[in-house]
């Protein structure tokens, strides 16, 4: 069965078509590049693993439940309008909430797809366009895992969000090469990256931790790739260019912070929708939710140099500016063991179901 037939809304209302305009950059030369992209690189290739085999697909999910997270994590949990619901009505919350969450994790990866197919064509240098195509490999296979997941497991699937479609497209479109970086392997990604976490971090349900954990070995990786290129660039920029680009991730940022409104879900469940709504505005875990967003975007913003007054007032306004001090190779590190630890959880149940 095709997913369109899965979706909460018509594909055909939601699906669009981009124009951009795009420079096709060739490069002859071959030798004498950046050593930490070629490292980088080298570590894609080394990475590279497949959907259908690293993860356990016939390990069930709880339909109450799918990704056996907390009530605690719902924004409307113990609230007037949880404690009325039923038993029946809370699962349909945690069911519908868990898939609007993956579906926006497939239509991102879809997006970095096809971003990153655009690094390939438009990066200037060799060893960029090398790792590029490496995560041109890992964005398709995050698209198979998260349709997989959604289509035989959870059998419910939302369309793209109008907020995460408007930035996806400004990202994909830009004529300028770095533009796409800026807003994929920084931002997006940053952003793909803590939500991941959380998933990979709280859900007892190990086919749904599995994926989270695998996707986020390799999205680690991807942002690391727009620190490198990026940080190496930057700096040739003048104070225009740079103030440009400072703009577009304040207004990014802003965009992002305030889009987990999830207003889908209240609609298609026929919640009252402005009380829903208001409730996820005012609840502490989604305060920290949206905090916990920027743990991957602010240090890695500040790497890449764009750290003017403009940007340092904005991540102060949302409380996220101590998170410029935050180690991004140690956040990659943790992420390449916490998947390493997912293999060898599978290797001792394997091991233990054949004795």
């Amino acid at each position: 069965m095709s997913t369109t037939h899965l979706y909460r809304l018509p594909v055909e209302q939601t699906q669009w078509k981009v124009e951009g305009k795009t420079t096709t950059a060739f490069t002859w030369e071959y030798q004498d590049g950046s050593a930490d992209l070629l490292a980088l690189y080298g570590k894609g290739k080394k990475q590279q693993w497949d959907a259908a085999e690293r993860l356990d697909w016939s390990q069930d999910i709880d339909p109450d439940n799918p990704m056996g997270m907390p009530d605690a994590h719902i924004a409307i949990y113990g609230t007037d309008l949880w404690n009325r619901l039923d038993d029946k009505g809370r699962a349909e919350v945690r069911r519908n909430l868990q898939a609007h969450t993956l579906s926006q994790f497939l239509h991102g990866e879809q997006g970095a797809l096809m971003a990153t197919a655009k690094i390939v064509q438009t990066a200037p240098s060799f060893e960029a366009k090398f790792y590029a195509a490496t995560q041109v490999m890992d964005e398709a296979r995050h698209v198979e895992a998260y349709s997989r997941l959604l289509h035989d497991k959870f059998h419910l699937a939302y369309p793209i969000t109008p907020s995460l479609a408007k930035l996806l497209e400004a990202t994909i479109t830009d004529a300028r090469w770095d533009m796409t970086y800026l807003g994929m392997q920084i931002l997006i990604e940053g952003l793909a990256l803590a939500a991941f976490q959380r998933i990979r971090d709280l859900s007892s349900n190990p086919l749904c931790a599995a994926v989270n954990a695998y996707v986020m070995q390799d999205e680690a990786r991807h942002v690391a790739f727009g620190r490198l290129a990026l940080r190496e660039f930057y700096p040739q920029l003048t104070e225009a260019e740079r103030d440009e680009r400072e703009e577009f991730v304040v207004e990014a940022c802003y965009h992002m912070r305030d889009r987990f409104d999830q207003r889908m879900v209240w609609e298609n469940l026929g919640l009252p929708v402005a009380e829903c709504m208001a409730i996820v505005d005012q609840s502490e875990m989604m305060k920290r939710f949206r905090r916990r967003l920027f743990t991957r975007i602010v240090p890695a913003v500040k790497d890449i140099g764009l750290w003017g007054k403009r940007v340092r007032r904005a991540y102060e306004d949302m409380g996220v500016l101590d998170l410029a001090d935050v180690d991004p190779a140690v956040m990659l590190e943790n992420d390449n063991r916490v998947a390493d630890d997912f293999d060898a959880k599978r290797f001792v149940r394997q091991q233990l179901g054949n004795e």
